[in-house]
């Protein structure tokens, strides 16, 4: 059980010009967060590099998971002792890179990394392979805590494979567009409440070509209810999660009534 509540930023931001911008916009908003008493930075889906930037750019771009922009996010939590959620291509030797997420310890290590499951449109298939693993439960601080980026979390199977394993906290990074507020709206608090977990949603904003990214970055509660939600610009939104609320809002799970023997359809 969690005794100490959890504090994260989410940052909210267009998409950098170059690699180099952006760990430079990350560095400041580390240093922002941990001055706000945040102990974890949620950046955006593909935050380093940018999402719509084409599959050549992808490959171009594409490192291993302990590459260069990893070690160069690693030093930036050190620096400033926070851990860091952050979204990337990693290399794939027999094809289109993955569409990745890793966590950093404010110590640089890794703390978990997450491969994209659900490719969205044509964009998403052309730029990347899909990942072949479902996200697992992490611990950190005494938090149990998931990965899934962008459209992962509008399928109720990604949410509740992690509710499952008993996780707290499901963190997402994304690159929603403006046309799409019902994931923000509707699908994110559904997905925290009928897990009675918080889901953290950190979106993109501004544009990139042909794209209009939403923002509308949300925590959501256990309970279904919005803990806390950016505007549609540039932001570093702050959120404090608890065990109080996780357990308030579990005293009324259905989980109880579950019938897992008659769910096998849903695997077809």
């Amino acid at each position: 059980m969690n005794t100490e509540p959890l504090t994260l930023a989410l940052w909210q931001t267009p998409y950098a010009a170059t690699p180099a911008e952006a760990l430079q916009g990350l560095d400041d908003a580390a240093a922002r967060a941990r001055a706000l008493g945040a102990q974890i930075l949620v950046c955006p889906e593909m935050g380093l590099t940018g999402y719509a930037i084409g599959a050549e750019r992808v490959r171009a771009l594409a490192e291993p998971a302990d590459g260069a922009l990893t070690q160069a996010v690693a030093a930036t939590a050190q620096r400033h002792g926070i851990a860091v959620v952050y979204g990337y291509p990693e290399l794939h030797p027999q094809g289109q890179p993955f569409n990745a997420v890793q966590a950093i310890g404010p110590d640089s290590q890794s703390l978990a990394r997450y491969r994209k499951t659900h490719l969205y449109g044509d964009l998403d298939h052309a730029q990347f392979s899909a990942g072949d693993a479902a996200s697992q439960v992490f611990v950190w601080r005494g938090w149990r805590l998931g990965l899934l980026i962008c459209y992962d979390v509008e399928f109720p199977e990604t949410v509740r494979l992690l509710a499952l394993q008993g996780v707290d906290a499901v963190l997402v990074p994304t690159a929603n567009m403006a046309a799409f507020d019902e994931v923000q709206n509707l699908l994110v608090p559904a997905r925290a409440c009928e897990n009675r977990v918080f889901v953290v949603y950190a979106n993109a904003c501004g544009y990139e070509p042909g794209i209009h990214y939403g923002g509308l970055s949300t925590v959501a509660r256990p309970d279904g209810g919005v803990l806390s939600r950016a505007g549609r610009d540039g932001d570093l939104l702050i959120a404090t999660l608890t065990q109080e609320a996780l357990d308030l809002a579990r005293r009324s799970s259905p989980w109880s009534a579950r019938r897992p023997d008659l769910y096998g359809p849903l695997a077809v």
